[in-house]
């Protein structure tokens, strides 16, 4: 194990101390968001290169366990993604009609043998360490698992009188019938998550639940006759809240994982369409008080804080959004007569730009204070 001399605090000490450090030491504090799981690899190469240690010495790893790089924006990873959209399209959003023409047990058979083709691929990828394209194409099974529901309950004429006759509605028509398939998605979802541990594939699972909260609200209400969209609109901002949820605890258990194959991004997906259920459904909320507007631009600067705090970009990207609202608000309604409110943005928006400067000097000093209030597991790390 190597010794790191570490320097004085005071000028007047002993020349230096050294400290014996190993693998796990550096592991924790990348766990504790100290420094990420990268940086403690590089550390612990150095130190053994600096000294002259063996790559593997008797009864002592390498390396730290390694975390699977995740995606990065390049041109291969731009086609991996382009083709695996326009392939998950194909078979979803874009299926046209003239596939029914196979009729139900013709098209379950070609969306099988889709499904199982997909999972053999991605078999095959991933063991040629081929990540992101692994992840694609074992996505597109998930995507397919509600086609093939639907073909066998159409099939066995379990399929619910009423609503669209058409697969493809499934994913632009609000229908209580679609729950069967969101639910067999959710299930499918999550055993495949657990069997190919590739974060893209919690996509699906986080647009099904998105879908999910339109068609339970579709399906409280179906027997009343007309639509109630405020009904809808809480529902769906219950789904998003939920979500949320859903996304911090499977944020904590992927930063506290011992395996480098769980310790990957798996909630941002999850947080994306969370925060997109959640907000939306807060910005219908037309309320007729200023008080209650104003609490809306107050919720809209805790989700911007609260981004910058646990490194969720959405949160802070969504709020902003609000708080752009409120303010245009604000400059067409209570104020639109004003001669005094343009100057009075003005130098609103100059004082931000001010506070940002502001920020940009003592980011370091903040982000240290606004992590140390959070819990452990939630204190943010690079994936």
């Amino acid at each position: 194990m190597p010794e790191i001399p570490i320097p004085p605090a005071d000028p007047g000490d002993a020349a230096g101390t050294l400290v014996r450090l190993g693998q796990a030491d550096l592991l924790a504090a990348a766990q504790d968001g100290l420094i990420t799981a990268q940086q403690a690899q590089l550390l612990w190469a150095r130190w053994l290169a600096s000294s002259r240690l063996p790559a593997a010495a008797p009864g002592q790893a390498a390396a730290l366990p390694a975390v699977p790089a995740g995606p990065r924006f390049s041109f291969t990873n731009t086609l991996y993604y382009f083709g695996g959209m326009i392939a998950i399209g194909a078979m979803s959003l874009f299926m046209t009609l003239g596939w029914q023409a196979f009729g139900a047990w013709g098209l379950a058979a070609i969306s099988a043998g889709y499904l199982l083709a997909c999972l053999k691929v991605a078999d095959h990828l991933k063991s040629r360490h081929l990540p992101v394209p692994a992840g694609i194409l074992a996505t597109l099974a998930v995507v397919l698992v509600p086609l093939l529901v639907w073909c066998v309950q159409q099939a066995l004429g379990w399929w619910p009188p009423g609503g669209s006759g058409s697969y493809s509605a499934y994913h632009t028509h609000i229908n209580w019938r679609w729950i069967t398939l969101e639910f067999a998605t959710l299930a499918a979802g999550v055993v495949m998550l657990w069997r190919y541990r590739l974060p893209f594939m919690v996509m699906p699972i986080a647009v099904t639940l998105w879908y999910m909260s339109m068609d339970v609200a579709h399906g409280l209400w179906h027997d009343v006759g007309f639509w109630d969209w405020q009904f809808i609109r809480d529902v769906s901002l219950v789904f998003g809240i939920a979500t949320v949820f859903i996304a911090l605890w499977v944020d904590v258990r992927s930063r506290r994982a011992p395996e480098p194959a769980w310790r990957q991004d798996y909630a941002f997906w999850l947080y994306l369409f969370g925060t997109l259920m959640f907000w939306s459904a807060l910005s219908l909320r037309d309320s007729n008080s200023e008080l209650g507007k104003a609490l809306y631009c107050l919720i809209n600067l805790a989700l911007v804080f609260a981004g910058a705090a646990i490194g969720r970009r959405v949160f802070t990207v969504f709020g902003g959004l609000g708080v752009a609202i409120y303010l245009g608000y604000l400059s067409h309604k209570v104020f639109g007569d004003s001669l005094l409110f343009p100057f009075v943005l003005t130098l609103l928006g100059l004082g931000v730009v001010g506070l940002g400067i502001w920020w940009q000097r003592h980011e370091a000093h903040i982000n240290q204070r606004l992590i140390a209030c959070l819990p452990t597991g939630l204190r943010p790390t690079t994936f």
